[in-house]
């Protein structure tokens, strides 16, 4: 009977000694109650709960001790993907999707079928404005450069200012590869998506500090109407000039235009089904979950994690103003016919940047409609970024 209650008790405290309970640290503790708060962000605010609520959840899943779903020492140096076919949990073998650079340009594919570019078509010069606001991200690369980060921590950080969260995962997981780096695909991931969740919170107050009430009351004529023919040449015609300008930029550009053309061209029903619906949700589980992984407590929990959180603002902000000023050059130059209101919609996070627009400036005149017209800043905010990613691929890679 001793003997069977020995054995009981020696069981008891093995199961003891290995339960995750006995090998909780308190940094595994601490992330694990931030992984709550970005659950309650995307479920209760609904903050890119689409994004952040998988990210949230691979942050607690990579933080449970035991759990052993994720092993970062496998991403360290150059890769064996052997090993880590062999030896990697669920949210590794997941990670490859990112770490391949997989996940990103499928999304853009998505995305693609889901724009209409008609606005920018019918008024080119928006893209002009989609440019401007680019500036966040190369003044933040700089900046991020003098606080003695990395090129290639500076670049991802950088990235932050386009506010497309595909693009700064795209950036990021091509950049930071290997060890030695104070920051992850999952710290950047985080606050691209956090502020894009922000917008409407970010861009107001800056709206109205540079404009006055005169400005914000522009109102702007009706775009015109765009023929099939251009909507079908125009994603063609991007590629090519992308992608011989700016190669890197190529994969993003070119599944953005490919999902496009599935659209305008009205004989791919089923590709573009897919690609909204089912593709497109497949992948944003696998993409937030994974990047979630990667949020482990050494990458979170230290000084270089605030300054991202600071300098992601700072590029967001920076590219906000840039726009809205080039937008006022432009009312300058156009005598009065641009509202500069519009120009704060060329960062990206379409459409939420461009209804922004239309909010700041029904505000100031309830009659005044600025949707449509800054929806043409805002798409090409999207090709802005995925060429900004592709230029900062090109030097810092």
């Amino acid at each position: 009977m001793g003997e069977i209650l020995n054995i009981f008790v020696d069981t008891l405290k093995d199961l003891v000694s290995t339960s995750g309970i006995a090998n909780m640290d308190w940094k595994a503790g601490v992330m694990i109650l931030i992984s709550f708060v970005f659950m309650y962000l995307a479920i209760v605010k609904e903050f890119e709960p689409l994004l952040l609520l998988p990210i949230s959840f691979g942050m607690f899943l990579t933080n449970l001790p035991l759990a052993e779903m994720y092993h970062p020492e496998l991403w360290a140096g150059e890769l064996n993907f052997g090993e880590i076919l062999h030896d990697g949990g669920l949210l590794d073998i997941l990670y490859l999707g990112v770490k391949l650079q997989i996940y990103p340009p499928i999304i853009f594919l998505g995305i693609g079928t889901m724009t209409d570019f008609g606005p920018l078509i019918a008024n080119p010069k928006s893209f002009l404005l989609g440019a401007a606001a680019q500036a966040g991200i190369f003044i933040t690369f700089i900046g991020a450069a003098v606080l003695g980060f990395s090129a290639a921590e500076c670049a991802s950080i950088a990235i932050i200012g386009g506010a497309d969260g595909p693009t700064a995962i795209y950036v990021s997981s091509k950049l930071l590869n290997g060890d030695g780096f104070s920051i992850s695909t999952g710290t950047i991931a985080l606050a691209a998506y956090t502020y894009m969740a922000l917008v409407p919170v970010i861009q107001p107050p800056l709206m109205k500090l540079l404009t006055t009430k005169k400005e914000r009351a522009i109102k702007m004529p009706q775009l015109r109407q765009v023929s099939k023919t251009e909507k079908i040449i125009f994603p063609i015609a991007v590629t090519l000039i992308v992608a011989l300008l700016v190669p890197s930029a190529a994969p993003l550009v070119g599944m953005l235009m490919l999902g496009n053309l599935f659209k305008e061209s009205g004989v791919c029903s089923r590709l573009v089904d897919t690609a909204q619906n089912a593709l497109m949700n497949i992948i944003t589980i696998f993409l937030g979950v994974s990047v979630g992984a990667t949020t482990q407590a050494d990458k979170i929990i230290n000084l270089e994690f605030l300054k991202v959180i600071l300098l992601g603002v700072a590029a967001f902000a920076i590219g906000t103003m840039a726009g809205i000023l080039f937008g006022k050059v432009m009312c300058l130059v156009t005598k009065g016919k641009v509202n500069p209101l519009i120009g704060s919609a060329g960062v990206s996070a379409v459409p939420m940047a461009a209804r922004v627009s239309q909010k700041v400036g029904a505000e100031t005149d309830p009659t005044n409609f600025l949707l449509m017209n800054a929806m043409g800043p805002n798409v090409a905010g999207v090709i802005g970024s995925a060429v900004a990613a592709g230029v900062l691929l090109s030097v810092v890679g």
